[in-house]
Formats: C-alpha cells, structure tokens, sequence
C-alpha cells in the first residue's frame, strides 16, 4: 500500500518509525523463536530499572529485559517485565478485538515461507495463506497468513505482487524473509486515528483499501470480515496500518486497567524532533499520556529524552528523540 511520503509543515513531527516492541513472558524463549524460527538478528541487550524508567513506562518497581532484534533493514524489541509481571494474552483473543496489533513480515516465496513455519510447528491463526482477489484494486493479488509467536502474538506474512508494495520488497534476492512493511493496529474510526496520528503526530497517508470477502475471513479468522484499511507512515521506517472493522463490529475494547507489562500491550517506537511540542499535539488530538510528560532518561538508556502516549483506540507510542537512536 505504499505510495510516497509527502512532506509536512507541523513544528513537531515524528520523522521515523524506529522500532516496534513486543511484550513477551519468557526473553530466552521469545529470543530463541524469533532468531531460530525467524532470521532476526540480536543488535543489543539490556535490563532496565530505575525512576526513569518506572516514569517513562507508568510501572512502579520497574525491571525489564529488552533484546532489539533486526531483519533486513527493520527493528523490533523484546521486552520481558521481570518485575512486576503483567498478565497473558486472552486465550478468546480475535482479530477484531481493539488490543490486537502484529507485525508483517514480508517473504520472497509465501509457499517457501509457509512451509518453513509448518516444519517448526508454529500456531496458526489463519487456516492457510490466502490471496486476495483481483477485483481488490489496491489489494489483489497480495498473499498473506497470519501466525502466532510462543506467547500469542499475532504475526503476519506477506507476499506483494509485482505491482504492489514497496519497490524494495521485489529487488533480486536469495533471502527468504526480507523485512517488515508495517505494523497493524485495530482502530474504532479511521477518521479519529488520522486525526491522532496525521494531525497530532504529523505522519502522512500512504494508502487505503477496503478489504472483505471469504480470502479476507479466512485471513483474519473473524467471519464476515469487512475492514477499511489505511497506512500512514514517516520518512522511514516501517508503516503502522489502521484495521476498522465495517463489520463484525464486535470487537472488545482495550481493557480500562491495561498497564505495560501486560503481553497484549506493545509499544511502537517512534523518533522525532521537538518532543514538547509533538506532546501537546498529541494530547489535543486524542492521545492519552502514559508518562508525566517528556522524561530526560539517564546517559546509558538508548534514547535521550521520550515520551510514552496512547492513541485513540489504546494502542501505544514510545516517542524519543531522534539524535540518539540505539543499534540503527
């Protein structure tokens, strides 16, 4: 769904998407699943506690350990709360329920790729890849198959055609698993997620398309799925994808006592200038602070400064600024 990024006059603008992090139970286990079942890359290690960051989080007695992984030119975290720990991941957890959000992994050969995930026996949550219709504009012709890491959450493959996606993801390549296009997010109302991130945070619109049918239930595993999709996205980095689902409308909403530490909650990690004004941007179109404001971090955090908020729909942003950036 990429189209070009245009340029944008707001003081305070997020210029990139940094990385994408994952609550996980068990580091050692996630780590392993991620660099052995998938080719991510280790970059970095750390554990993190302190006043700082119990601020930054909105945890009181605060110990995490964070691994940042890489495939291709695109970077997630793990983070593993070791204290205090959060709570698992709804086992009726569906595709339409507002907590929902996964990365896309883009792959050279979906048959390749899917075949390699049944030989490490990893849970699906779409029964098969699936290709979206040609009568789909912006959409035909996509292959795509939503599976689960060993805490359940959703991930997602996908295959563009030749006309379709970054020019990138069909450069000539011997590597199976090439990156990540973006991160989906369920959203109430497109309009009151544009407003949030286009108006408050100064990303652009980079595509939309209105998706359903029998391809696009067995995707999502939700029937009569019908999903207005947008992506909107920064100067780099990966896109972060609105799914509004047309119907069914009975997705649950983000629970009221979600905390960080929680394995349903990530954190997409964006960089920017200007934090104090991108705050106040934020804040007036909907977003919800996590932290007191902008925290200064110590000199041997990865970021200088970051601010934790939510979106309309309770999705989270870790914004920092974008002098400092760990492992890039």
């Amino acid at each position: 769904l990429l189209l070009g990024i245009a340029s944008n006059s707001l003081a305070g603008k997020v210029i990139g998407v940094d990385a994408v992090s994952i609550t996980v139970k068990d580091i050692r286990a996630a780590t392993k699943f991620y660099t052995q079942v998938l080719p991510f890359e280790i970059v970095s290690e750390r554990e993190v506690s302190g006043a700082d960051f119990e601020r930054l989080f909105g945890i009181f007695g605060l110990r995490a350990h964070i691994v940042r992984l890489r495939l291709g030119a695109e970077f997630i975290e793990l983070i593993d709360f070791l204290a205090p720990e959060g709570r698992p991941i709804p086992v009726d957890s569906r595709s339409n329920d507002e907590w929902f959000q996964h990365v896309a992994i883009i792959v050279s050969d979906m048959d390749a790729a899917y075949a390699h995930l049944r030989e490490h026996d990893v849970a699906h949550a779409s029964p098969s890849p699936q290709r979206l219709p040609d009568w789909n504009k912006n959409a035909g012709g996509i292959e795509a198959f939503y599976f689960r890491d060993p805490d359940g959450n959703h991930l997602e493959l996908l295959e563009f055609p030749p006309d379709k996606g970054n020019p990138r993801w069909h450069q000539a390549t011997d590597r199976l698993f090439l990156g990540i296009d973006h991160t989906a997010i369920v959203v109430r109302d497109t309009a009151e997620a544009l407003r949030f991130y286009r108006d408050g945070l100064g990303m652009t619109v980079l595509g939309e398309s209105e998706n359903y049918g029998i391809e696009q239930e067995r995707l999502n595993n939700v029937f009569g799925a019908r999903l207005r999709i947008t992506a909107v996205g920064a100067a780099s980095g990966p896109a972060i994808e609105f799914l509004e689902y047309l119907s069914p409308r009975t997705g649950r909403p983000m629970p009221d006592d979600t905390q960080a530490n929680d394995l349903w909650y990530w954190l997409i990690r964006l960089s920017a200038e200007s934090l104090e004004t991108l705050s106040l941007q934020a804040a007036s179109q909907g977003g919800e602070w996590v932290s007191p404001g902008v925290i200064q971090m110590p000199n041997d955090a990865p970021f200088g400064e970051a601010l934790h908020v939510r979106g309309p729909t309770g999705h989270a942003l870790l914004i920092h600024d974008a002098a400092r950036v760990e492992g890039n």
